[in-house]
């Protein structure tokens, strides 16, 4: 190294830095989407803390030219941690233990220098002074005055306040019921900035003569708190513009499909028209012809034909033009595929509904129920049932259909989709709440007894 530390503070013991480091990933492990089941991440957990004690007392062993190596294999403990304990991807967990390096290192910084700063026990001695140890020993010199109870006070307090922080901050940047979406442009920009902000935070104990490094114990911590605060909040802003795009984009999906249904409602509503148009024009063709032609088979013949007729012209009533035109036209559908659509429904309540709102709403909800009734083998099965009724102060919209498959859904009752392209599936559900909180109203999902029940509560 060149230079020597003035004043250096004492190595922080490799006992608080493995504490630390695995507080900082049961902070992450609070925050993200948790895959597997809660008795493994606590096992993963306990196995953890003692796993990275291991790590930083075998770390401890090795020369100084291998420090590197020995933070290297810290970080894939704290890896493991958030793998094992999240069941996270390959790629959203280095993510997510980038985060937490940067936060472990920032935390244990920010500690020894307030437990320095307060002198509790220790004498300060020249050499290098890192997270991981970089220097100096926890055998039975310093570091025993370093576990008296002043000492473990403060770490406790510190850590409790700045892990408590950190949760309070990250926990709306991250989503509990999704995993987070880590492209790989975002873990790369990740991995270099937790790089940098981990080189240039201690890269006075390399070499005290350079333009970014100090030369006094206490001013050394000061750049290295700095800079891994800055490089905390460069990661925060980070994730937070990824989730800032990441809904933007769904937003913009949603929307998307709003207007297709919207322009599928309007290709439906002029088709109808047309027909309506067609089946009165030929009414009267038919009674004309009824009229000059006697025979009774041209007559069987003629009745046939008006029947068709009556078949295509007939239309739903509901009271709401938009709706009528949505159930006719998916009434269509599934007779296309052998479905029964029982509907009950008061086209009234809708007064204060745009078009495009009742388009979307019923469009998307028929869809899906249309699309899991067709898969069912049993005939006798493809029932969908809907139905509109004012009860209270609200408009109550239910849409029921039978299904025999396994449902998968997160925590906030969005059916995670089994098509292959994940990415442009599955917004029929959150395009229905999403114009459901439009309008103050709220979107319930139950299944019972092989019946798929959505239920859509509007304010009246």
């Amino acid at each position: 190294m060149n230079g020597a530390i003035t004043n250096a503070l004492p190595d922080i013991p490799r006992l608080y830095t493995a504490i630390c480091e695995w507080a900082a990933c049961v902070m992450y492990l609070l925050v993200i989407y948790r895959r597997v089941p809660l008795p493994r991440t606590i096992a993963t957990c306990a196995v953890g803390l003692a796993a990275m004690i291991g790590i930083q007392y075998a770390a401890g062993t090795m020369p100084i030219w291998l420090w590197v190596a020995g933070m290297l294999l810290a970080f894939a403990g704290m890896y493991m941690i958030i793998w094992l304990g999240s069941g996270t991807g390959k790629r959203e967990g280095l993510y997510v233990t980038a985060r937490a390096f940067v936060l472990a290192e920032l935390v244990a910084s920010l500690h020894w220098q307030l437990a320095t700063f307060l002198s509790v026990g220790g004498a300060r001695h020249d050499g290098p002074s890192s997270l991981g140890g970089a220097g100096g020993t926890d055998g039975t010199g310093g570091a025993l005055s370093w576990l008296s109870w002043q000492s473990i006070l403060i770490l406790v307090v510190s850590y409790a306040i700045c892990f408590a922080a950190a949760w309070l901050v990250e926990r709306g940047n991250f989503s509990h019921d999704a995993p987070t979406t880590t492209t790989a442009q975002l873990a790369i920009g990740t991995v270099a900035i937790t790089v940098v902000t981990f080189a240039m935070s201690n890269l006075s104990f390399v070499s005290t003569n350079t333009p970014f490094s100090g030369s006094v114990g206490q001013e050394v911590f000061y750049i290295r708190t700095l800079v891994d605060f800055c490089g905390f909040a460069i990661l925060y802003a980070q994730q937070e513009q990824a989730r800032r795009m990441e809904a933007s984009m769904e937003l913009t999906s949603i929307n998307a499909q709003l207007e297709s249904q919207h322009q599928e409602y309007l290709a439906s509503k002029e088709n109808l028209e047309s027909i309506g148009r067609l089946a009165h024009d030929l009414k009267h063709q038919i009674a004309a012809l009824r009229a000059e032609v006697d025979p009774q088979h041209a007559t069987a013949g003629f009745e046939q034909l008006e029947r068709s007729v009556a078949e295509y012209s007939a239309q739903q009533h509901s009271g709401n033009p938009v709706l009528d035109v949505i159930l006719t036209t998916k009434t269509r559908a599934c007779e296309e595929r052998g479905i029964t659509l029982t509907a009950v429904a008061d086209g009234s309540l809708l007064a204060g509904m745009s078009s495009m709102d009742i388009a979307s709403l019923f469009g998307n909800a028929l869809d899906n129920a249309i699309e899991a009734t067709s898969r069912l083998a049993d005939p006798q099965q493809r029932l969908i049932r809907l139905a509109l009724y004012g009860q209270g102060r609200f408009t109550v919209i239910r849409v029921e259909n039978y299904y025999d498959s396994t449902l998968r859904k997160d925590a906030a009752g969005n059916l995670r989709t089994t098509k292959r392209d994940a990415s442009r599936h599955g917004f029929g559900v959150k395009s229905i709440r999403h114009i459901a909180a439009q309008y103050g109203g709220e979107v319930t999902i139950r299944t019972e007894d092989h019946w798929f029940t959505l239920t859509v509560l509007l304010p009246r």
